[in-house]
C-alpha cells in the first residue's frame, strides 16, 4: 500500500514505515501530524484517485526531528571590477516517519 501526498509544494510517494525529509513543519520533535492532501492513495492493486484530493484518505506521520541541510554556498563576482559576494544558505528540514495510511 502506498500514497502519494502533497507538502511543502511538493509531491512523495510515501509507504508505512518511509522516513523523509520534508519541507520545515512548524511541529516538534515526537509530535504526530496528519496530511489530509492525499493526492492518490493504492491499496491491493486499486489505485483511488483524486480530484484533486481523495476525500477519506489520510495519512499519519510521526516528526522524528528538525534540522538544516548542508551548507550550500553561493559565490557572485564580477572579473576585474572589485565585486565579490559569499553567502551561505542553509535549507530548514523536518524528519518524519510514515505510521498509517488510511483510506
Amino acid at each position: 500500500m502506498y500514497a502519494v501526498i502533497e507538502t511543502g509544494g511538493k509531491q512523495y510517494r510515501v509507504q508505512e514505515g518511509d522516513k523523509l525529509f520534508i519541507e520545515k513543519l512548524e511541529v516538534e520533535a515526537g509530535e504526530t501530524i496528519d496530511f489530509d492532501n492525499v493526492l492518490l492513495v493504492s491499496k491491493d492493486g486499486e489505485l483511488a484517485v483524486g480530484n484533486p484530493y481523495v476525500e477519506s484518505a489520510k495519512v499519519k506521520a510521526s516528526v522524528i526531528e528538525n534540522g538544516k541541510g548542508p551548507k550550500v554556498i553561493v559565490f557572485k563576482y564580477k572579473n576585474k571590477e572589485g565585486y565579490r559576494k559569499k553567502r551561505g544558505h542553509r535549507q530548514p528540514y523536518t524528519k518524519i516517519q510514515i505510521e498509517t495510511i488510511s483510506l
